[in-house]
């Protein structure tokens, strides 16, 4: 009987997702599949629609036409707001604005939805939040308040809490564009580690050179429909549309390919050694 390989099914799969503000279309019949264990990148001009793709995967947005899966869950059809929050207890969402409670200490930050969602106990949610503050280099920070930290510090909690939920996949919003230049390699090296250990990631970005370096995907959006995708080698070193070449020059410099930099912070071989702020 002859071996036929079977190819795995999609943890989440877009198909022909269409989704308009009033007479604004701003999804135009979109198409993507995202598997366990990938980092996809989805990049473009602002206004594409990259982070309204997020917002869909995770129930936030409606369509008005197709169809969203995440594992077994038929995410279009979700009509009250207990079945979404059933669907977000396993999707992490990391938003551009850090969203922390402010009147709750970092620790707190990370205990309270394992506690009052998924039900765990006070020693067990503790232990967990603990262990995922010192993953993101910041266990030391356990007792402070958010505004006692630093917008890399307080996006690196953030990560932390999503994290917290133990989530089967995590969507990252633009998490650095908020950041100063000098912090956003703390974060990215968070992300870049999450990656590696096998976290199925979806990352809307501007930070292309990072987005080539850790990803297994990219799709490449622009005025609501996708361009292009493919493997990051083919989308960033062999793109095939006229338009994605040309974003990218713009984004990448002249020659359409990354400037070499001296001690770039951004190159993954530089991460490591980045200094993150305490």
């Amino acid at each position: 009987m002859p071996f036929t390989e079977t190819v795995a099914e999609p943890l989440v799969s877009l198909r022909d997702l269409h989704l308009s503000f009033g007479t604004n279309p701003v999804l135009k019949g979109i198409d993507l599949d995202v598997h366990r264990g990938q980092a996809v990148s989805i990049i473009g001009p602002s206004g594409s629609g990259k982070s309204t793709i997020l917002r869909c995967i995770t129930g936030l947005l409606q369509p008005q036409r197709g169809t969203i899966r995440v594992d077994s869950t038929e995410v279009h059809t979700l009509s009250q707001e207990s079945e979404r929050i059933e669907l977000r207890k396993r999707v992490g969402f990391v938003f551009q604005q850090y969203n922390l409670f402010p009147h709750l200490s970092v620790l707190e930050n990370l205990v309270i939805a394992p506690r009052k969602v998924l039900g765990h106990s006070r020693i067990e949610a503790e232990k967990q939040a603990r262990a995922l503050l010192a993953k993101v280099r910041m266990e030391h920070k356990a007792d402070a308040y958010p505004g006692q930290l630093s917008g890399g510090q307080q996006q690196r909690v953030a990560i932390a809490r999503a994290l917290a939920m133990r989530p089967e996949l995590i969507l990252f919003d633009e998490v650095t564009s908020a950041l100063d230049p000098e912090t956003v390699g703390e974060v990215l090296t968070v992300i870049r580690e999450l990656t590696e250990e096998g976290m199925t990631c979806v990352l809307v970005t501007h930070e292309m050179r990072f987005a080539e370096e850790i990803s297994d995907i990219v799709y490449f959006t622009e005025n609501g429909v996708i361009v292009e995708h493919g493997s990051a080698t083919q989308i960033f070193r062999h793109p095939t549309s006229e338009r994605t070449q040309t974003f990218l020059r713009h984004a990448l410099g002249d020659s359409g390919r990354r400037p070499a930099v001296a001690n770039d912070p951004y190159l993954l071989t530089n991460l490591g050694r980045y200094s993150l702020s305490v």
